[in-house]
C-alpha cells in the first residue's frame, strides 16, 4: 500500500525517512524547495539524509493520493488541518502521529479524526520516541492503535520497518490518553530536575503521574494493560527522564526559572489545561496535572506548586 506522510516536524521526517526504506514514500511539507534539493530536512534533522524513494513536496493533493496517510502536526491544529484538506482526506486510512488533548473540547486525536472525516478510518501511532532515533536507524517500538482490528493488521504490516517495530491494539482511548498525559507528567518531572530537587523526587513524582494517568484511563473505559505499555508507561519513562523531549525542558525552564522559546511546540502545555478541566467536570482528583495547569497559566510558581502536593493528605498507595 502506497505511504503519505503530512507534516515535516521532526517526527513526520523520521517516519518518512524509516518508511522510505523499505519502498516509495510522500513527505507533504508546506516548504519543501530546500528539503527537496538537499535531501535533508536540515532546520529538524540535521545529519539525516533522504533515501532515494523518498518523494518531497507541496502538493498536498498528490501526497494524499496514498492509501495510507500519516499525519504529523501538532495536537492543537489537527482539527483545523483536517477540515481544510477533508477533500482529499475522507475516506483514507488516515494514522494521527501527534499526542495530546484538543484544548478546546477535551477530544483526543481518534476522536477529532472522526468528527472532521466522516468516511475516514482512524488509527494513531504513538509510544517511546524521538525522531532523531528513528531517523538514524536506532531500534524504536511505538503502538499502533485502531479500532478496526482489520486495518489495524494491515497498518500494523505497512508501517513496520527494519528499526521501528509496531505493537498493534484496539484500544484507542489507552494510547491516546498514555500519549497525552505522559507529557504533562514530563512537565512536572523537568521542573523538579530543573529546581534542584532530586533524582528522588522525580522517581516519586514519575510514578504518581502514572497513577494520575491509569485514574484517568479507567474512568474513561481505557484499559489498564495499554496504559502499562509502550504508549503509556514505556512513553512516559522516556519523556520525563530526557531533555531531548520538549516537554521536559519547558519544566526544566519553569524549575530554573528561565525563559523558554515560546515559538517551540510543547503539546503537554495545552494537554495539561485540558486534562485539568476535563478532571474538574468529571470530579478526578489530579493533582500534578492542576498543580502544572497552574504554572502554564502562572497561577502558581514551582515551590508552591511542589508544596501544594507535598502538603497534600497522607494516605495508603
Amino acid at each position: 500500500m502506497s505511504i503519505a506522510v503530512l507534516g515535516a516536524g521532526a517526527f513526520g521526517t523520521a517516519l518518512a525517512i524509516s518508511l522510505a526504506h523499505k519502498g516509495p514514500v510522500s513527505l507533504w511539507a508546506r516548504d519543501s524547495g530546500n528539503m527537496a534539493q538537499a535531501r535533508e530536512n536540515t532546520k529538524r534533522l540535521p545529519g539525516c539524509p533522504f533515501p532515494a524513494p523518498l518523494f518531497v513536496t507541496e502538493a498536498i493533493a498528490e501526497a494524499a493520493k496514498a492509501d495510507i496517510i500519516l499525519v504529523a502536526v501538532p495536537m492543537q491544529k489537527l482539527r483545523g488541518f483536517l477540515a481544510q484538506n477533508a477533500g482529499f482526506l475522507d475516506g483514507k486510512a488516515i494514522v494521527a502521529c501527534c499526542k495530546g488533548i484538543e484544548l478546546e473540547t477535551g477530544l483526543g486525536p481518534i476522536a477529532v479524526i472522526r468528527e472532521t472525516l466522516a468516511h475516514a478510518v482512524p488509527a494513531i501511532l504513538t509510544g517511546p520516541s524521538f525522531g532523531a532515533d528513528i531517523a538514524r536507524g536506532l531500534p524504536t517500538a511505538l503502538t499502533l492503535a485502531c479500532a478496526d482490528a482489520e486495518m489495524g493488521k494491515t497498518l500494523q504490516t505497512a508501517l513496520t520497518t527494519e528499526n521501528l517495530r509496531l505493537y498493534r491494539t484496539t484500544d484507542t482511548i489507552g494510547a491516546e490518553l498514555g500519549g497525552a498525559l505522559k507529557n504533562v507528567v514530563a512537565i512536572a518531572c523537568g521542573a523538579v530536575m530543573g529546581a534542584g530537587l532530586g533524582e528522588s523526587a522525580r522517581a516519586a513524582l514519575l510514578t504518581r503521574g502514572f497513577a494520575e494517568m491509569q485514574r484517568l484511563a479507567k474512568h474513561l473505559k481505557a484499559r489498564p494493560e495499554t496504559l502499562a505499555g509502550l504508549s503509556g508507561f514505556g512513553d512516559l519513562v522516556l519523556t520525563c527522564t530526557s531533555a531531548q523531549s520538549r516537554n521536559y525542558r519547558l519544566g526544566l525552564a519553569f524549575g530554573e526559572n528561565l525563559p523558554f522559546d515560546s515559538t517551540t511546540t510543547v503539546e503537554g502545555a495545552a494537554t495539561a489545561r485540558a486534562v485539568d478541566a476535563l478532571a474538574r467536570e468529571h470530579g478526578l482528583d489530579l493533582p500534578i496535572t492542576a498543580a502544572v495547569a497552574g504554572l502554564i497559566e502562572n497561577r502558581l510558581d514551582v515551590p508552591s506548586a511542589m508544596k501544594s502536593l507535598l502538603t497534600r493528605p497522607l494516605k495508603e498507595e
